[in-house]
């Protein structure tokens, strides 16, 4: 799934017949750093790629002084076809990425257990911290979102916090003090 490319295409969907700096304007104005990692200096390579594709064309050119032309792209019928696929990928199926993490704590048996706590104590203090730059940037965005974009903001929240409550599991159980057993 490429976010970039559900993002131009709907973008033309909804816009019309554009360049790529307006597309990149766009970018900025939807806050796409809140929801994606589509960065918006992407933006005119995805294009080329999509034209080359056939999802969109170019319909025409325009030039202000002495900059070069713009190209002016649209969507094509394949390219509405395609960003149909895309939202439902999107909204329909469920992305499950393997993180690295749980290769090293599976095979973490043997390890020097100060190290081992050092680091997941590390790890979880690095998790914290980006779930409160998390949580700040959701409050700064609330006052300039609204509808679903809020569970978006959420979602991401949560995700973070589930990681920290999993660590914290972790930590407590595969550290715990032996309990010292009364001789009575």
């Amino acid at each position: 799934m490429s976010s970039i490319r559900f993002f131009i295409l709907s973008c033309f969907e909804e816009i019309g017949p554009t360049h790529g700096h307006h597309l990149r304007k766009e970018a900025e104005r939807k806050r796409m750093p809140l929801w994606t990692d589509v960065t918006v200096g992407a933006v005119y390579g995805a294009i080329g790629r999509l034209a080359s594709e056939g999802l969109l064309r170019e319909v025409d050119r325009q030039s202000e002084g002495n900059r070069p032309a713009r190209q002016i792209f649209e969507i094509t019928p394949k390219g509405r076809a395609v960003l149909q696929d895309l939202r439902r990928q999107l909204l329909e199926e469920v992305w499950f990425r393997y993180d690295p993490f749980d290769l090293g704590i599976s095979v973490a048996e043997g390890y020097d257990q100060k190290w081992l706590y050092d680091t997941l104590i590390k790890r979880r203090e690095a998790t914290a911290g980006l779930l409160e730059q998390r949580r700040k940037i959701t409050r700064d965005a609330m006052q300039c979102v609204n509808g679903m974009q809020v569970w978006a903001l959420k979602h991401s929240e949560r995700r973070l916090a589930a990681d920290l409550e999993f660590l914290d599991e972790l930590i407590a159980s595969a550290f715990e003090k032996p309990t010292l057993e009364a001789n009575g």
